[in-house]
């Protein structure tokens, strides 16, 4: 099947990732079904992992390997909207998976910051966009950030799914994982390093599933 094959390419070229090779593909599963049910996946870390939310959601909200044109019915839709620039924008426009990069709102994490607490940032976010069935994706690798631990605590009270990407231990972020990505090494960049093709494997198993009409046998 396609999708277990890009998971054993991942494994292929990343023997190390053998170790949480059930739980990426736990991961594509559960992102699969808040897609499928019509949720949406909220990410956040900092640093270089803030860099690796807002690239998740470039990977997700267009195309990445496989073209996403609209279907006709949307496509009609848009002319009779309007005409000549409705047909340019049926043409250009692609399909979306509905992620959000709880790093990217400036005006809103200052605010938080200066007028409540700063490791708030993420868990406040999570409050105003969470609901039950969407999925958050905490990316840290050691695990201990306090504004991602947040933002679990508070994805735990909206009965969303969560999924860690951490480092060996897990961290403070482990007990709280549903599902717990923790890639071998505790040395940040190296830790970060893994992240990079696990998500990249994450969003081309989505991407397969719902635009190149594969199966989810993982």
């Amino acid at each position: 099947m396609e999708n277990r094959k890009l998971l054993d390419e991942l494994l292929e070229r990343y023997p190390q990732l053998e170790s949480v090779g059930t739980e990426i593909g736990k991961a594509a599963e559960s992102l699969i079904n808040c897609y499928q049910n019509g949720g949406k996946v909220l990410v956040c870390g900092n640093g270089g992992s803030c860099s690796d939310s807002d690239h998740i959601v470039g990977e997700l909200m267009k195309g990445f390997e496989h073209k996403r044109p609209l279907d006709q019915v949307m496509k009609q839709q848009l002319v009779s909207i309007a005409g000549e620039r409705g047909a340019y924008l049926a043409e250009k426009l692609q399909m979306a998976l509905p992620t959000i990069s709880l790093t990217a709102h400036s005006a809103l994490i200052t605010a938080v910051a200066n007028d409540t607490d700063a490791n708030l940032i993420f868990a406040q976010q999570v409050m105003g966009y969470g609901n039950a069935g969407d999925v958050l994706i905490g990316i840290s690798s050691s695990g201990n950030s306090q504004n991602v631990i947040d933002a679990m605590l508070t994805a735990k009270l909206k009965g969303m799914t969560v999924i860690g990407l951490t480092g060996e231990t897990g961290g403070k972020m482990k007990p709280l994982c549903d599902i717990l990505v923790n890639v071998p090494g505790r040395r940040t960049a190296f830790v970060q390093e893994l992240h990079l093709p696990v998500y990249h494997t994450l969003c081309l198993i989505i991407e397969q599933y719902f635009f190149n009409n594969n199966t989810t046998n993982y």
